[in-house]
């Protein structure tokens, strides 16, 4: 809970951050901009991410629950398959509007929103902490307006915090 001090933390350089992800299970997806393709993935997760003003993510732990949750059938049609087990990808997506305050007016506000130069370091760490594993690692342009363009897969949509 932010009180009145913390609200521009960002402008204070505090190191404190929290992590929001939607994670959508797919059969593709890729990212559209200017009408042309920047990247794809087929079968696998695409990932929402955004990054607030509260507390230092907590990498490791985020990424093994992606790495490791069974969110693919098994030939039963239970979930029962990680992402690791069927040998899927990842589509990560830098998106600041999940963490919009919409409890006063009609306008969204973005004021616990990690500031962009800060953002866009924990972004670029965190694909590249995925990178350490064996999977193939896609990504969206950090602050470009993008289209996406997918097949939920189920559909399965899981929203995630690193708390």
């Amino acid at each position: 809970m932010y009180t009145g001090a913390k609200r521009n933390c960002w402008k204070r350089k505090c190191l404190v951050f929290i992590m929001k992800i939607i994670l959508q299970r797919v059969k593709q997806a890729k990212v559209i901009i200017n009408s042309e393709k920047y990247s794809s993935i087929k079968e696998g997760l695409l990932l929402l991410v955004g990054f607030e003003n509260n507390d230092q993510p907590n990498f490791d732990k985020i990424i093994k629950k992606i790495l490791n949750m069974r969110v693919f059938n098994d030939k039963y049609g239970k979930m029962n398959h990680s992402i690791l087990d069927i040998n899927g990808e990842l589509l990560v997506i830098s998106q600041f509007t999940l963490l919009a305050n919409i409890k006063k007016g009609n306008r969204p506000s973005y004021i616990n929103a990690c500031e962009p130069v800060r953002a866009k370091k924990l972004y670029d760490k965190f694909i590249n902490l995925l990178k350490d594993y064996e999977i193939n690692v896609e990504k969206g342009r950090f602050g470009a307006h993008m289209n996406l363009d997918f097949i939920n897969d189920g559909p399965v949509t899981i929203i995630m915090d690193d708390n």
